[in-house]
């Protein structure tokens, strides 16, 4: 039987008693450690995840203001332009 559970992991002893109260047996030793780590994975992914965004952000915005800067002095120079 598959049990999900939803809880908040303050310390070990708390964690502990959620698992008994929730699924009526305790978690094997090593579960900790390993909630431990994806939730420090978990917490890398996402910063990184704003990092980049923020960067897109930026360079997409830079690059749309050099480009209408850009048409506008094309535009305005048409008539200096010979083919």
């Amino acid at each position: 039987m598959i049990n999900i559970m939803k809880h908040t992991v303050f310390n070990e002893k708390m964690s502990e008693e959620n698992d008994i109260l929730v699924t009526g047996e305790k978690k094997a030793k090593g579960s900790n450690m390993m909630e431990q780590k994806v939730y420090k994975t978990m917490k890398a992914a996402g910063a990184t995840n704003i990092a980049v965004g923020v960067i897109t952000l930026v360079v997409g915005i830079v690059t749309g203001i050099l480009l209408i800067v850009t048409g506008g002095r094309l535009l305005a120079r048409k008539s200096k332009i010979l083919f």
